[in-house]
């Protein structure tokens, strides 16, 4: 069995946050079937409160942490793009670092979804940037990042 769990924050304020893509990728993956590979949840808390729930979670499916999928936004990666890797994470991002701590390892799969976007000449500080919401043309490519990260995930 494989948890995969999306972190973002709760609340319609943030529906549609670069910061809330892991949100948005869970509910993507359980419209289209991917719930037959994974358990797939939301983390239900703020970004940087995602360690305990992660932690609830794995306890609760008594899993450990090679069975455990953590999808979120990394400024570090193009609109566009995805990385899945063990043990990997972005140079700084609250969430993680709260699950890092939490359960003393960066041991996991970390799927991390580009939310990049920027115009180098007006780049806006990371943590502004996370907090707004994507365009109708980046949802749109948010859907097509979506369709190739659950091919990549049912192989």
């Amino acid at each position: 069995m494989k948890l995969l769990i999306g972190l973002g924050n709760p609340g319609k304020k943030y529906v549609l946050n670069r910061h809330n893509v892991g949100y948005m990728a869970i509910d993507w993956l359980k419209r289209n079937n991917l719930s037959s590979s994974f358990i797939l949840k939301k983390s239900g808390v703020f970004m940087n409160s995602s360690g305990t729930a992660v932690k609830k979670l794995i306890n609760y499916y008594s899993l450990d942490t090679n069975n455990l999928y953590v999808v979120y936004d990394d400024l570090d990666i193009p609109l566009g793009k995805f990385k899945i890797q063990k043990g990997t994470g972005p140079k700084n991002h609250k969430g993680l670092n709260s699950i890092y701590s939490t359960l003393n390892t960066k041991d996991f799969w970390h799927i991390r979804i580009g939310v990049d976007n920027r115009i180098p000449s007006q780049k806006v500080p990371g943590e502004d940037y996370v907090l707004s919401d994507f365009t109708n043309e980046e949802k749109l490519l948010l859907n097509k990042t979506f369709t190739n990260l659950s091919k990549e995930l049912a192989k």
